[in-house]
């Protein structure tokens, strides 16, 4: 693949779209691995969601008495706007936090010429995803359990994820890669993501931030995807357009730059390797 294809969305979409059937036997053994040996199995998929709902939950709505600053007195509001951010927070840190090491866990792949070695970090975006979309449906289920409320703007989570998807994957794509050549980097990368945790509004709203330090939020794109995600599940309103466009416009631009850069050094991995 040349640099013009390996930079060009289409042929990025295209390659992935033919290793389809790899992707998804990955995204499964992958899943399966994770849990392999544990009494309860897939099931912990399904738990671990749960019982951190019911942790946020006591310990926001029964200890500290928090609330998000809204209108609203529901004991457990905070808890539930909390966990909306954690849980797509969770999908970014877990890809970025296994990408230093997925080529150098993979050597057998390695010395494999025909493997396509760029469905790695597509694969582990894909278990994070299943976990994510689990955590969400938890969500949905303790938001109309607990504050009796539904929204139908829940369906606009795909599109609203889109940005923090695709940026992932080209961040995943880049580390892949320099984690090769750099075995540091997946210690920066552990640091990286806490200061992410805390730098994006997911334990706090944007609108406690003072405004000498507003410009460095806004182009944090965690933080549009978190408040919109918060719009859609808690509080039934449309997602922010203007900066979907612009996030998904970002997110292409980023995939497609770790995508180029993963194949230009993947020719390098054998021999460090």
């Amino acid at each position: 693949m040349s640099l013009i294809q390996s930079l060009n969305p289409y042929f990025i979409i295209k390659n992935l779209w033919k290793q389809r059937d790899l992707i998804v036997q990955l995204i499964k053994r992958d899943t399966v691995v994770r849990y392999k040996g544990s009494y309860l199995g897939f099931l912990w998929t399904f738990l671990t969601p749960i019982f951190m709902l019911f942790v946020y939950t006591f310990v926001f709505s029964m200890v500290l008495k928090t609330k998000w600053g809204t209108s609203s007195d529901s004991k457990v509001e905070f808890a539930m706007v909390l966990f909306c951010g954690l849980n797509a927070f969770n999908i970014f840190s877990e890809c970025l936090n296994r990408s230093p090491g997925l080529i150098l866990s993979s050597v057998n792949y390695v010395k494999k010429v025909v493997f396509p070695l760029e469905v790695l970090p597509v694969v582990i975006m894909g278990s994070a995803v299943i976990n994510g979309a689990i955590g969400f449906l938890v969500l949905l289920v303790g938001v109309a359990a607990a504050m009796g409320i539904f929204h139908w703007t829940v369906i606009f989570l795909p599109l609203v994820l889109l940005p923090l998807l695709l940026l992932t994957l080209g961040l995943s794509w880049f580390f892949a890669s320099l984690g090769v050549y750099l075995r540091d980097i997946g210690q920066v990368i552990n640091v990286f993501t806490t200061a992410v945790l805390f730098l994006s509004p997911i334990f706090y709203p944007l609108s406690i931030i003072p405004q000498e330090f507003q410009v460095m939020y806004h182009w944090n794109p965690i933080s549009f995807v978190v408040e919109d995600i918060r719009r859609i599940f808690i509080w039934g309103q449309m997602p922010n357009w203007l900066w979907l466009l612009k996030g998904t416009l970002m997110g292409i631009a980023a995939a497609s730059l770790g995508h180029a850069w993963f194949q230009k050094t993947r020719s390098g991995f054998a021999d460090v390797i």
